[in-house]
């Protein structure tokens, strides 16, 4: 048999420590006279006769896709072992029993611009055309830890985001949302402890109790290092403050997803489908250790964890991916971290489309990428998805090109008969064997960065960073190339470009927003803020948790950037270190 034909299959196999004492594919072949029969003699005729396309198949993992997928693929398959059913270990076929058949995804559409007032517009709009849940952008200074009248805020307040200085805003934000109704993910990293505070105290002077907040910040500082460049302190302190919320949150908001552990910013800056597999996983055991080390029991946060994954359009390597990564996950928290709590090692994950993929000529391409990609995330089991706007290459969306990209999630869960069954793509000889390619390769690189020390380990050596360079680099050079086709750039392109109405960011809205942020600080009680802040510090410098004195600061309508200024002040700033 030919080394392409050997089925990767989940084994039993321990090896002796870290992520190697984690079960793992096994390779296991299967002989398949049919198939070699069918080589010699038709399909042999065949390509004499009108050579393939290309001599190899790849996907983005560089997995060679085979000639044709028969049972001799999945003859190592143990369905106890390697799929379970929807809602057993290890969750490969779903994480609920009766997945969409008993409740939808949520419809989670990512929003925020201009000022906390336009965008609680666009919140209430999108809900109106019965989105399920709110996504909020923050903007580049809210991220950074910058009040909206710094100096390094010019230009940028409210641009990719809405721009969240204090308390003020948060309410601001949510005015008219009952907060103990909807849940709200926030993608903030750096920040994340103050956002949730904000959140926290925005829900509470709403009259509503912190046992019915429910939500998710990303709160997935490491990504940020290998890909997206959003830190402010060091890696040490930065892990901190993630554990930190993992054990308020444990306490003190029991309905609160205290992560998302993201791949989407890796597969974003070029990694492949298998380096965001292993490179999330990777993140996810840093922080699980870091938390154990802490005291805390595994299953009383694990169940918390969520992932946000990308979808791209390689619709069966997509599905492959997320399958792959319940597998991982579940054995991950089993067999390495000993948790026994089932809720524990269901990994639960939210996806939104590839923004990078989107062409800013032919925008309407967009909409047919979207709708596949969303078809991705939604055959493999998405708990969540955002869906791109045609537009996004261009600006912030419009209103009408958001309701088109909610509109685009609504057909595929009313009309494309894709929800009735629990994973409907199981038992494919090709779904079936790309789950288990996609896994191999994740587990490779998991072992590289097993074998380094770690995560940290790892980053501060650049690896993750190098790998994902280096993919970014190949899928380039096939495009320009014309290797790898990108319809309506290399190939098929429009002779004539329809222009579309993009959204455009009032310069009054900065403006507006510095005066708010000047006069929250005229307004306050000075005394109980500068004690709010001398907590929060002291906190800092000691090892007590700092989410409760950020909270108290909050209150005390301290701002984003006061608070991230007093924590600049005991941890200092990070600085890539750049190697040539």
């Amino acid at each position: 048999m030919e080394p392409s034909d050997r089925p990767a299959r989940s084994g039993r196999g321990q090896a002796p420590d870290g992520v190697q004492g984690v079960t793992r594919p096994d390779d296991v072949s299967a002989p398949d006279p049919g198939r070699e029969r069918w080589r010699a003699t038709v399909r042999a005729k065949a390509v004499a006769e009108s050579p393939e396309r290309r001599a190899r198949f790849v996907s983005t993992s560089g997995i060679e896709y085979r000639d044709l997928y028969t049972p001799a693929d999945v003859a190592g398959l143990d369905e106890d072992r390697d799929l379970g059913r929807p809602g057993e270990y290890p969750y490969t076929r779903g994480v609920q029993p009766t997945m969409y058949r008993g409740r939808l995804w949520t419809m989670r559409q990512y929003a925020g611009f201009g000022t906390a007032e336009e965008t609680n517009a666009r919140f209430r709009y999108l809900l109106e055309q019965g989105q399920t849940g709110l996504s909020v952008a923050f903007d580049l200074p809210t991220q950074m830890g910058y009040d909206s009248d710094a100096p390094e805020s010019l230009g940028e307040v409210g641009r990719v985001g809405v721009p969240i200085d204090s308390l003020a805003d948060m309410e601001a934000l949510f005015a008219g949302i009952p907060l103990g109704d909807v849940s709200t993910s926030m993608t903030i990293n750096s920040t994340a402890a103050i956002l949730l505070a904000l959140y926290v105290a925005a829900a509470e002077k709403q009259g509503v109790e912190r046992g019915r907040i429910s939500g998710t910040t990303q709160n997935d500082i490491l990504k940020e290092y290998i890909a997206r460049g959003t830190y402010i302190y060091p890696p040490r302190p930065s892990m901190r403050l993630v554990t930190d919320i993992f054990e308020f949150a444990t306490a003190e908001l029991p309905r609160w997803n205290t992560i998302s552990i993201s791949g989407y910013h890796m597969r974003e800056a070029g990694a492949t489908a298998a380096q965001e597999l292993a490179f999330t996983m990777a993140d996810a055991i840093a922080y699980v250790e870091a938390a154990v080390s802490r005291g805390l029991d595994v299953d009383a946060f694990a169940g918390r964890l969520s992932f946000f994954f990308a979808s791209w359009s390689e619709l069966f390597e997509e599905v492959a991916k997320f399958r792959a990564a319940r597998r991982m996950w579940a054995r991950i928290v089993r067999e390495r971290f000993g948790a026994s709590n089932m809720r524990s090692m269901a990994c639960r994950f939210h996806v939104q489309t590839a923004g990078s993929s989107l062409t800013a000529t032919s925008i309407d391409n967009n909409v047919v990428r979207t709708t596949l990609q969303a078809l991705g995330a939604v055959l493999g089991g998405a708990q969540s998805l955002h869906t791109n706007s045609r537009d996004e290459a261009l600006a912030l969306p419009t209103e009408a090109a958001a309701r088109l990209a909610l509109r685009t999630q609504q057909v595929i869960a009313y009309e494309a008969g894709v929800t009735e069954t629990p994973d409907p793509l199981a038992g494919s000889y090709l779904v079936e064997t790309l789950t288990d390619q996609v896994e191999t390769a994740a587990w490779r690189l998991l072992d590289e960065i097993d074998a380094m020390g770690g995560t940290l380990a790892a980053i501060e050596a650049g690896f993750q960073q190098r790998r994902i360079q280096e993919s970014a680099y190949l899928t380039q050079r096939e495009i320009e190339r014309g290797e790898k086709v990108v319809v309506g750039v290399n190939k098929y392109r429009d002779e004539e470009h329809a222009s579309a109405p993009t959204l455009r960011i009032d310069p009054a809205g900065e403006r507006a927003q510095v005066e708010r942020v000047r006069s929250v600080r005229a307004g306050r009680d000075r005394a109980a803020w500068e004690a709010a802040l001398r907590r929060v510090e002291d906190a800092a410098r000691g090892s007590d948790n700092l989410v409760p004195p950020i909270l108290e600061a909050v209150h005390a309508y301290a701002t984003v950037g006061e608070i991230s200024d007093r924590l600049r002040s005991v941890w200092g700033e990070y600085r890539e270190h750049v190697t040539i």
